[in-house]
This record gives C-alpha cells, structure tokens and sequence, in this order.
C-alpha cells in the first residue's frame, strides 16, 4: 500500500508542476521523460548496485579524508577543543570549521581548471542527452558543485543576455543546489548513500520540475555556455587567502543562524505554550507538511514526525533539520530514513529566495529581476517539488 501512495505521490508532484505551467501547450515532453528515466536509472544504479555503493564509500572516504586533513589546522588553533582522536565532537568544531578547508580545496580546482571541466563535461553530455538547452544543463551541473551564490556570480556575463523566463528558469534551478563545502557537514549527519544520492537528482529533478512550470524553445544562437577568460583568474594565493575567508565567514554565518534560529523557535514555543501546551512551531510545520509526508509513502505512526522536519527545513534550513533528524533516526524504519534524508539535502527555505534575490539585484539591476521578484512564491514552490520528487523517487527503491 505505501509503494502505491509513493507511486501516486510522484504523479501529483508531476501533475502539480503540469497545472502551474505557464504554457502548457509549448512544454517538450520528450526530454522530461528522459530526465525521469535517467532520474530512476541514477537512484538504482546509487543505491541497488555494487558499483553504486562502491562509488559512495569512495566520495565520502574523500570527504572523509579532507575533514580529517582540516581538523589537523582546527586542532592546531583550539587544541584539546578539537581532538584528533575524535573523542569529543561539537558541531561547531566538527562540522562547521572544517568547511573553511573543504572551500579552499575546491576552489584550488577550480582555479587551476579541474572542476571546470569535470563541470562541462557533464553538462555538455547532459544536454545531449536529455536534449534539454546546454546552458540550462550546464547550470544543473554546476550548482551541485558550487552552490547558487558562485554558479550566479562565474555566469554573470550570459546570464545578463537572457530573457526573462530563462532567467527564472536559473533561479529555480538556484533553489534546489547545495555547495561541495557543505558536504563534509551533511555526511557527517546523515547517511552518505542519501546525501550523495540526493545531489544528482536534485540536478535532474529540477530540470524536469522547471520544464513543466517554465517551457520555453532556445535557438542554436543562444544555446551556448560561457567560459570566463584566464585573465579573470588573478594570483593564486590572493584566491587561496580569499578562498579561506570566505570559508571563514560561511562557517561563521552557519553558526550565527543556528544558534539564532534555535534560540529563536525556543522562545516562539514558550509563547505558544502560553496558547496551548501542545502548541509549538514544530507541530505547526507537521500539520502544514504532513500531506507532503504522506504522499512520500512514509507509514502513519510517522507522517507528522516527518512533517516537521521537512518544515523546518523550509522555514529556517537544512542544518536544523539535519541536526533534529539525528536525535531520532533510530527510531525510523528505512523508507522513511530515506525520503526525509533526501529530501533535507538542499538549499530550498525561505532564505535562500532572499539569497538569489540579492545576488540577482546586484548582479542585474531591479529592472532585469523585476520578473523573477514578482514570481517569488515560484521559487520555493518549485524547490519544495523538487525535494519531494527526489525523495519519493529514493523511496522507491528502499523499503
């Protein structure tokens, strides 16, 4: 029964996605039915295969690996805070610091061309085969790795020469990304095979779920990729020092808006309780989620539970969900570790809208973005179907 509510919960994801279309008539069917062929083909060969669990254990012992090389730099600023033995762990030290080292290191790839290519290469054989537009293909591609912030920012100068619903395009695109410096933190929270399966086909889904929503035909003149010149490359150890800081300030910020946020949603319970003692944000968001959760074919007895994850996951943001999630995993069965696992793993909440909106502005002007603001509501709708596409498609295959 709760495979076929699965199955069922994909059709209305699609079918919701259909009926918000701006044209329906000029949507391009084709290409969607490859993406979601590719998007089951990835999800099987990830979690059913040898080779596919081969591949995982290989990319989180690299992530492994280069959070151990930053805790050696961590250890050696704040001492028995932050043992090499692992003997204690706090997340500030544990997950947040070693982002700092995790940015520089690719961002030294980047530097030198290496995750440029890797990114190309994919995108370019992504779009032939999903024969979606390159760029848009390139776009998916390039968020998985860098984030929405980078990937607006390296792809300024052709995104500056889109029309308006492209533009859009790339900002729902923008929602569902994370950024390889946030992966040390998630795999250390979650189960990796989820984590690493979730990225891929947040980069499918969102190609499929923009295509229903925002159809539009590009000619060949305008189906082209940027490449920034070697020029805009600069010194390398100013890009290594700047690279650091920024590591710095984004461990900072996380940090900041954790404890920010929890504090916050503790005082926002104490008032409620004033109201009713079962009155909390949590349960608000599980009564507000729980349709999504039923519909990801998680059993009864846990629908609310996941419901409030996944709400507060949209209001505040992945890290305090994750972090909520892993006082209680134990308690889940397998499907529903899955799904709500898959579906935390992006940037989609109400912050990263005003993110993009920034970025946008400061990029492009008011007037250019002025489509993109009025369609606001689009962008986490769009992300949020996305999630659950990914995480109903996961669920599939784990029971």
């Amino acid at each position: 029964m709760y495979f076929i509510i699965n199955v069922i919960g994909i059709l209305l994801v699609l079918g919701l996605s259909l009926l918000l279309s701006f044209n329906k008539k000029q949507i391009a069917f084709k290409p969607i039915i490859i993406l979601f062929v590719i998007q089951l083909a990835t999800t099987w060969f990830m979690l059913s295969t040898d080779i596919g669990g081969k591949v995982i254990t290989l990319i989180s012992d690299f992530f492994l690996w280069l959070i151990n090389s930053s805790m050696t730099g961590i250890n050696f600023v704040f001492g028995n805070f932050a043992p090499l033995d692992g003997s204690t762990f706090t997340f500030f030290m544990n997950v947040l610091m070693p982002i700092i080292f995790v940015v520089v290191f690719f961002d030294i790839l980047t530097y030198f061309g290496i995750l440029p290519a890797i990114i190309n290469g994919f995108g370019w054989v992504f779009s032939k085969i999903t024969k979606t537009p390159r760029f848009e293909s390139f776009y998916a591609i390039q968020v998985m790795f860098l984030g929405n912030n980078e990937a607006l920012a390296v792809t300024r100068d052709q995104l500056n020469r889109m029309d308006d619903k492209r533009l859009l395009t790339v900002a729902m695109i923008s929602m569902s990304c994370v950024s390889a410096g946030m992966l040390g933190g998630y795999l250390q929270i979650l189960d990796p095979k989820y984590v690493l399966t979730a990225i891929p086909l947040n980069a499918i889904g969102t190609l499929i779920i923009t295509s229903l929503i925002n159809p539009y035909t590009v000619t060949k003149e305008e189906d082209i990729v940027y490449s920034p010149p070697k020029s805009e490359k600069g010194n390398f150890f100013d890009m290594i020092s700047t690279s650091m800081l920024t590591g710095g300030k984004l461990a900072l910020i996380i940090a900041v808006m954790l404890i920010g946020f929890v504090s916050l949603i503790t005082a926002a319970n104490t008032f409620l309780g004033l109201i009713h003692d079962q009155l909390t944000l949590e349960n608000i968001f599980g009564v507000i989620f729980s349709p999504i959760s039923f519909f990801m074919g998680v059993e009864v007895s846990q629908i609310f539970t996941i419901g409030q994850l996944m709400g507060v996951k949209i209001v505040l943001n992945e890290f305090v969900a994750m972090t909520n999630l892993s006082t209680i995993i134990s308690s889940l069965n397998a499907h529903t570790e899955a799904v709500i696992s898959t579906f935390l793993v992006s940037f989609c909440n109400f912050a990263t809208i005003g993110i993009i909106l920034g970025t946008m502005k400061s990029l492009f002007g008011d007037k250019k973005t002025k489509f993109i603001a009025d369609h606001t509501w689009l962008l986490l709708v769009s992300g949020i179907l996305v999630s659950s596409l990914t995480a109903m498609v996961v669920g599939l295959f784990v029971w």
